[in-house]
């Protein structure tokens, strides 16, 4: 199996041109044999060429060996069936960031929830996860009956985030939860931690958290018959805060006030709704206080990836495929996951909002084909370390939503998110790469199909990379690493029952080979709604396995 950036593909057994310079491979193998091995190969295969445009494949790039090591036997995390999940937002039309005002009509109080392409954009993933907030959730007022007065954020600089609050109707609530029904999501929702709380001078909310508000939002979808999976406090208060700053002493007395109206509210209920927090960015400090004191009350903890910095920035691309850079963040998810372990806590670790570059994104880079090696990269490694849910900035709205702001159309991302939720399975499996520090590497088992599922991320776009591929006692159930560099996958020993399967083949490449294109190509088809607004099918190329 070659990886390369010559524009050379096997998969389909011919040279391209420069306009597939850049692309996506998944393969896919089905077999009976590996029963240790959770029996099914496919590779997801993210390349690149030029960071910025097409490059000449005239020049000769250089030729490298690797090998990727799986080990099949074992799992070292364990993700949900709805892993993948994506935020919706309050943030008004007059939110700007850099003179650019991205948000559109995509808040929460005026997102057209009667789009269909939005409708079937959700229903695509039978269920999507969505996180319902983000940094005005701490301004918003719940409407508790009908005639109180319920007004609109209205942008003023002299108040807290330069917004002033705003109310949910409960009107605009039922319509909310009966377009999530229709699309069969499934809804957290961040409740207003600074309500009941006042901010000094240096930015430090102080007081105990009054959760009479909250307590009349839940009873209210309670009796309507809504269902939440999760009640999330607060966003981006833990640590230094984003506006202002909450004690961890403070936020876990908060969470544990929520956990007992949880408790008291859907008392009689089987099922109830996690609880969740603290929605902010990591503190190892804070983060270790907080979880100590809410071992009994806290079921999820939240946590916010921004890693790229802001969205003005012209080294995004650069640090996109960076290794190291990428590497860095790593650090944050091992030190929540031994926090958690050896704080006595059953809670479990989700990223809760990730848009990878903050302000609301770079137009033409986070919602670009670029902005999948970042964020498959980000969905690997938050596996490999055991997080449960990873919630990315936005579905739509902003410059990092998965589908357009201004049309619903799906960007790039929104591709890979679905393919990642139907392919990638439960159980993460310790995976390396040796030979070069540019190919990243994660497997899983597959979803709802036997096998192994294995994403390769090359960031070099200038060289080659023959890639063998091993297993623990692959070689016992008839199968041997790549040897001959005219095989695709992995060589099928004579006599094997897989001799006469085949595989699966899922390419996907930018239109005209620009990196940062918004359009996607699938087995050199384009990817569009048609007409109906349907979410047009991810369908491979099947390939035998001789081949």
């Amino acid at each position: 199996m070659y990886l390369n950036g010559t524009g050379l593909a096997l998969a389909v057994k011919k040279k391209m041109g420069t306009e597939s310079a850049q692309k996506i491979l998944i393969y896919g193998m089905a077999t009976s044999l590996f029963l240790l091995f959770c029996l099914f190969f496919w590779l997801y295969w993210v390349r690149h060429g030029s960071p910025v445009a097409p490059r000449s494949t005239s020049g000769v790039g250089t030729t490298i060996e690797g090998k990727v090591f799986i080990n099949g036997t074992t799992s070292i995390g364990r993700i949900d069936d709805d892993f993948v999940c994506a935020t919706l937002d309050w943030w008004p039309p007059q939110k700007c960031d850099y003179g650019t005002c991205s948000w559109g009509r995509t808040s929460l109080l005026n997102l057209d929830l009667n789009n269909v392409i939005l409708l079937n954009a959700i229903k695509a993933f039978s269920p999507l996860k969505i996180r319902l907030g983000g940094t005005l959730q701490d301004r918003v007022i719940y409407q508790s009956n009908e005639q109180q007065p319920c007004s609109p954020f209205v942008q003023r600089s002299s108040d807290l985030l330069r917004f002033s609050k705003g109310c949910l109707p409960l009107t605009r609530w039922d319509e909310l939860n009966n377009f999530f029904k229709k699309a069969g999501a499934v809804v957290v929702f961040g409740l207003n931690e600074l309500r009941g709380k006042t901010i000094n001078p240096q930015g430090s909310a102080e007081g105990a958290w009054n959760s009479s508000n909250a307590e009349s939002l839940m009873r209210y979808t309670v009796n309507q018959g809504y269902t939440i999976q999760g009640w999330e406090l607060g966003n981006e208060l833990s640590g230094n805060g984003i506006g202002a700053t909450v004690s961890a002493d403070q936020y876990a007395s908060d969470i544990n006030t929520l956990q007992d109206t949880v408790q008291n509210i859907y008392a009689g209920i089987g099922v109830k709704p996690v609880v969740m927090g603290p929605g902010g960015f990591f503190e190892e400090i804070w983060f270790r206080e907080f979880i100590q004191k809410t071992t009994k009350s806290l079921q999820v903890v939240t946590h916010h990836i921004y890693n790229l910095g802001p969205g003005s920035s012209d080294r995004l691309i650069k640090e996109i495929l960076d290794p190291s850079f990428l590497d860095s963040v790593s650090q944050k998810y091992s030190r929540l996951q031994s926090i958690l372990k050896n704080s006595g806590t059953q809670a479990v670790a989700w990223v809760g909002e990730a848009g990878g570059a903050s302000n609301s994104g770079h137009n033409l880079v986070t919602n670009t084909f670029v902005f999948s090696f970042w964020y498959l990269d980000q969905l690997g490694m938050a596996s490999s370390f055991d997080t449960k849910t990873y919630c990315r900035q936005t579905l739509v709205g902003g410059n990092y939503g998965l589908l357009d702001t201004n049309t619903f159309v799906p960007n790039p991302d929104y591709y890979s998110a679905l393919l990642w939720h139907r392919l990638m399975g439960n159980n993460v499996l310790s995976t390396n790469f040796s030979g070069t520090n540019k190919i990243r590497a994660y497997a899983h088992c597959s979803k709802k199909t036997q096998g192994i599922t294995l994403l390769l991320i090359n960031l070099d776009g200038y060289t080659t990379v023959q890639v063998r591929v091993s297993t623990e006692n692959a070689t016992g159930l008839g199968i041997s690493p790549l040897q001959d560099p005219r095989t695709k996958f992995a060589r099928v020993s004579r006599g094997s029952k897989i001799a006469n399967l085949t595989r699966e083949e899922y390419h996907l490449t930018p239109k005209d080979g620009d990196l940062h294109s918004q359009i996607m190509l699938l087995n050199e088809k384009m990817l569009t709604v048609d007409s109906s607004g349907v979410i047009p099918p991810l369908e491979p190329i099947n390939v035998h396995s001789k081949n």
